[in-house]
């Protein structure tokens, strides 16, 4: 597989990866095409899980909370009331009609009978009008009338009464087996029948099918191109349009997936009143529509960041990129259980010297002035922030000038000693220069940095120091620029369906770690924002983004919402941020998750972002009563005497009050084990209040 993104600057070349070794899908015959095709998905709204959703009536919702017998009870007693209503109605309509207008006066006993019929249909109408939502009767009817519902509540009842077994199965032998749609109907009709027949006869899985399908609609884009469709259809059958890596499938896949909207199932929404009636009881899922605002999930470690959010969201965006309609960036430490390998076309351990990829320092761009300033943001750490823009200017100042001179971006060491201001490797670039004929143009740039060298106040020295960090034995041939050493890779390599996973030394080099982790953000970043093609969603995963973040990559995660891109950012505490980035880290991500444990000052940012809302509040007061007489002040003195107790009125208010939706006591104190808080906002706007959600179901 060709990384066409990951080609040097100027003259320098890269080796083509290796793809991995390819694996069949398992069980294919597992799979049912046709029924998963067929399957309802209705639109929701964002963060519904749409296979198999079934939209809620609000009415038929309140209805169904109420328990059988009161429901019984309360349709009885309003039956009576309209059989009651009926005769008292017509009664009294009768005596009207004859006393007050004298409309039976001579009348023949046929027009009486008329009239008389004409009553009493306005009598049962207006009964029935009246009573009939009082009684909930469509309520009874569903759960009592209807076959469903009586094989439900009214079977199970018999069968015990009767046989003393329990309830028969719901499903039963005459009943028509659901509807199956063909997938491939597009195809029949379309002028690729052959092609359609040919993958009626193959194990064809749901990845398989948005590939071939994707293809098929960029193929209607012009007939010329129907017959090659149809012939490598023919030729290769369910593999045909398949990955680079020629991987259909991902082994160990656990999450409940949906390609064909690109729906990822996380869990459920609970039935609780914070959440809104449209989500109770739904299925919780994420999409690309929804995560193109970027993901900003906090809670402490061992609460399932990583295990329910960060898998599940790699599993799905690895398939999407499988299908052709997706690349994704994964970030992580060497022990954050992300996916096996088998998951990725490229994996990069700096720390591992097995590792068969490197990483490109100056991926992001080919602009020498940019990728300098990008790399001496990632390489200051944050309380060197104040130094930030002479550090820029000092890495430019060699950068440029190596670049122009040798074609290429210069290696860590090269850097270093251009930074240090090392005799012979500033005589070597001086030359080059010369020779390349660009000494003119950049000798005003290299006149300053020499100027600057040996000064106490030097970002040169700083900026070596930091790179030492770089140029450890462990990390040798990972960040080479001249083809000596790994295969590097290039963020720019996002308009193609990789998956790539990047492994942090975060235990043996930890400032190293940090140093990459925020280049690598940022790399992303600039990409995804700068892609000409954006057909493919781009999707980064950080597990531990708390030293990822600085100004540029925070307006950036905001840029990429209208360039079909998002990040999906974990932290343990928003305390790791500095404070200057919290607040406007806030404003940049669309979508915000709380896990259980997080400490109240996390809590209030939260909660300060979703607000307050309008609930209707009744509150009951129970007062002393001591109105009446004497009679009836004894009384109450001897039912204190006898039971202890006091007598007292209730007074009953209701009212409209604002309440915050999640207060920073409840998410610090009152989330179980298992569940989250998640907030959304689609690429559209569509915003979604905060939710409980169980992400163990």
């Amino acid at each position: 597989m060709g990384l066409d993104g990951a080609q040097g600057h100027g003259e320098r070349t890269t080796t083509t990866p290796t793809p991995p070794v390819p694996h069949q899908r398992p069980h294919p015959q597992a799979f049912d095409l046709p029924t998963w095709f067929a399957a309802p998905r209705p639109p929701a709204p964002p963060g519904i899980y749409r296979q198999g959703y079934a939209q809620i009536d609000p009415d038929r919702a309140e209805d169904a909370k109420v328990p059988t017998w009161p429901l019984l009870w309360r349709a009885g007693l309003n039956i009576i009331a309209t059989i009651a209503t009926y005769y008292i109605g017509t009664v009294v309509l009768m005596y009207a009609a004859g006393l007050l207008f004298g409309w039976f006066d001579g009348t023949s006993p046929e027009q009486f009978d008329v009239a008389q019929i004409l009553i009493n249909i306005v009598t049962v109408s207006c009964a029935a009008a009246v009573f009939w939502r009082t009684g909930r009767w469509r309520e009874v009817g569903r759960r009592f009338l209807t076959p469903a519902g009586w094989r439900k509540n009214v079977a199970p009842v018999l069968a015990r009464a009767i046989t003393h077994e329990g309830p028969a199965p719901e499903a039963r032998a005459d009943q028509p087996p659901a509807p199956i749609a063909d997938p491939w109907t597009e195809q029949r009709v379309g002028g690729g029948a052959a092609a359609a027949a040919r993958l009626d006869g193959e194990a064809v899985g749901d990845v398989d099918y948005v590939r071939i399908q994707r293809a098929w609609e960029s193929a209607q884009a012009d007939p010329v191109f129907v017959p090659a469709f149809v012939d490598h259809v023919l030729n290769r059958g369910a593999a045909a349009f398949s990955h680079p890596s020629e991987s259909r499938e991902l082994s160990g896949r656990s999450a409940q997936h949906d390609l064909l909207v690109q729906q990822v199932r996380l869990g459920t929404a609970q039935d609780v009143p914070k959440n809104p009636l449209a989500y109770r009881n739904t299925g919780f899922a994420l999409d690309p529509a929804v995560l193109g605002t970027s993901v900003l999930a906090v809670g402490p470690a061992g609460t399932g960041k990583t295990a329910r959010l960060a898998r599940p969201v790699v599993e799905a965006l690895c398939l999407q990129a499988l299908a052709g309609t997706a690349c994704v960036v994964v970030v992580g430490g060497t022990d954050a259980d992300l996916g096996p390998a088998t998951w990725y076309d490229v994996v990069i351990a700096p720390g591992e010297p097995g590792s068969a990829y490197g990483l490109d320092l100056y991926g992001a761009t080919q602009d020498p002035d940019e990728a300098a300033a990008r790399l001496a943001d990632a390489l200051l750490p944050d309380e060197l922030a104040p130094r930030a823009e002479s550090a820029r200017v000092a890495l430019q100042q060699v950068v440029g000038p190596f670049q122009a001179a040798y074609g290429r971006y210069p290696g860590v060491s090269e850097l270093r000693a251009l930074l240090t201001g090392e005799e012979r490797a500033v005589s070597a670039l001086a030359k080059a220069l010369n020779e390349a004929g660009r000494t003119a143009v950049y000798e005003r740039d290299l006149g300053h940095r020499a100027q600057q060298q040996g000064r106490v106040d030097d970002p040169g020295a700083l900026l070596a120091d930091r790179l030492a960090l770089l140029e450890r034995p462990a990390f040798d041939g990972a960040f080479s620029t001249d083809g000596s050493g790994r295969p590097p890779f290039a963020m720019r390599a996002l308009d193609h369906p990789l998956r790539v996973l990047i492994k942090l030394p975060e235990r043996s080099h930890p400032e190293a770690a940090r140093i990459l982790s925020r280049l690598v953000v940022s790399q992303f970043v600039l990409a995804a924002v700068a892609r000409k093609d954006r057909s493919l969603f781009a999707g980064l995963v950080v597990d531990d983004a708390s030293v990822a973040f600085d100004t540029t990559v925070v307006r950036g995660i905001q840029r990429m919402r209208g360039t079909n891109a998002g990040a999906v950012l974990l932290l343990r505490t928003l305390m790791d941020l500095p404070e200057a980035l919290r607040a406007p880290l806030f404003g940049a991500v669309g979508c915000r998750m709380v896990f259980p444990g997080i400490a109240p000052w996390d809590g209030r940012f939260f909660s300060d972002a979703w607000g307050t809302h309008v609930i209707h509040e009744t509150v009951v007061t129970h007062a002393p009563q001591t109105e009446g007489g004497v009679i009836r002040r004894a009384g109450r003195l001897g039912r204190k005497a006898l039971s202890g107790t006091t007598a007292q009125t209730e007074s009953v208010t209701t009212r409209d009050v604002e309440r915050l939706r999640w207060s920073p006591s409840d998410l610090a104190h009152a989330l179980p084990a298992g569940h989250a808080v998640v907030s959304l906002t689609a690429v559209s706007g569509e915003q979604v209040p905060p939710l409980l959600v169980d992400l163990r179901s």
